[in-house]
């Protein structure tokens, strides 16, 4: 019981390092960005499909132009800051900065490394996006799309999200040897060499999801609820350090959220989508959880199968089925206000997050 209490002392700790440190560096960094104004020159033109986009026009043109991005910096930045300063202060005879050092081979190192590893590919995507110079115009040759105002191309960002994809595999399979798939309620199953590319077929699959971030605190309390839940599942196997990473980011994500509510002050951006979704992954694996992930994520789902079945059904139907895609563009365009929204899909990511807890508990 005192180890239990000791643990979960370390992670509620680490925590709110985090958010407090996340918080007071915000007014820091949103000074940097107005100065310099970066954000957006331009709104999004194109759908995915080609076709126009009247509805995301009509509700996101002043704020897409007028609202810096790289907000996401303050939830990778903040691990990586915390997980280098514990580590150093961890070398010294104070014995509870020494318990405080969340960075081990077998829990965090892995998710740390991806998380800041795709969180600079998205970094330099959002920079391709707002600083117009010649070397952006250079770059644009390379990332443009048709589809999308600057950045990178979809398929290169998926590209580079699978070559992480096949990174994190290796590791996971190689270094650490897990290669079971864990069904709740019957046990563990060996997959052998299919563990592989699962974990890169679910790394896309969560990456997907990353449409849900479209609307002021969206996608910021979404993944709050998720990661606090995947922090529950980490104690309860005893992975310490593995909770109190999924902490230090839920704490990051509060102190997002803070500034990120109507109106916001900052949007997220690539550069916190990314490593999030991949970082996701990650733990989804090392807590063999992967079953349930729908379930915890289930807004991540319904945003990307939203997307999905849209484009699908002008493809083969001719007409669509939804008003606008992501589905909470929908909901915008039937009139529900913003907040509204975000409030109705925190809520139903709330009950979802604890009924996936409990299902992947089960046995």
């Amino acid at each position: 019981m005192e180890q239990l209490a000791i643990d979960i002392i370390k992670i509620f700790f680490l925590g709110t390092i985090a958010f407090v440190s996340a918080f007071f560096s915000t007014p820091i960094l949103t000074h940097f960005l107005y100065k310099h104004k970066l954000w957006r020159k331009e709104v999004r033109q194109k759908a995915l499909g080609g076709g126009d986009l009247p509805f995301f026009q009509k509700f996101h043109s002043k704020g897409e132009t007028n609202v810096p991005r790289f907000g996401g910096l303050l939830i990778w930045v903040t691990p990586l800051f915390l997980a280098g300063l514990f580590f150093l202060l961890a070398k010294t005879d104070f014995w509870w900065f020494q318990k405080l050092n969340f960075l081990s081979r077998s829990q965090t190192w892995l998710p740390l490394f991806v998380l800041v590893a795709a969180s600079l590919v998205g970094l330099i995507d959002d920079i391709t996006q707002v600083v117009a110079s010649p070397t952006q115009k250079f770059l644009k040759k390379f990332w443009d799309s048709k589809y999308v105002a600057g950045g990178m191309a979809l398929r290169h960002r998926l590209f580079l999200v699978g070559f992480i994809g096949l990174v994190g595999a290796y590791w996971l399979f190689v270094k650490l040897g897990l290669n079971t798939l864990y069904v709740p309620g019957v046990g563990d199953l060996e997959i052998g060499l299919l563990y592989i590319p699962l974990f890169i077929l679910t790394m896309m699959a969560t990456y997907s999801g990353g449409v849900i971030d479209g609307l002021d605190g969206l996608a910021g309390g979404a993944f709050a609820f998720i990661f606090g839940a995947f922090a529950c599942i980490a104690l309860s196997q005893g992975q310490v350090d593995l909770a109190a990473f999924c902490v230090i980011i839920l704490g990051s994500l509060l102190a997002f959220l803070w500034y990120n509510i109507p109106p916001a002050r900052f949007y997220m951006g690539e550069t916190g989508i990314m490593g999030l979704c991949v970082a996701l992954t990650v733990v989804v694996f090392l807590t063999d959880s992967v079953l349930v992930l729908p379930i915890i994520g289930f807004l991540l789902v319904i945003e990307a199968g939203s997307v999905i079945i849209q484009l699908l059904s002008k493809r083969f139907r001719h007409k669509k089925i939804f008003l606008a895609a992501p589905i909470h563009l929908h909901f915008e365009a039937k009139g529900w206000p913003h907040y509204k929204v975000t409030m109705r899909f925190w809520v139903i990511g709330i009950v979802m997050a604890i009924f996936g807890v409990a299902i992947r508990l089960l046995g």
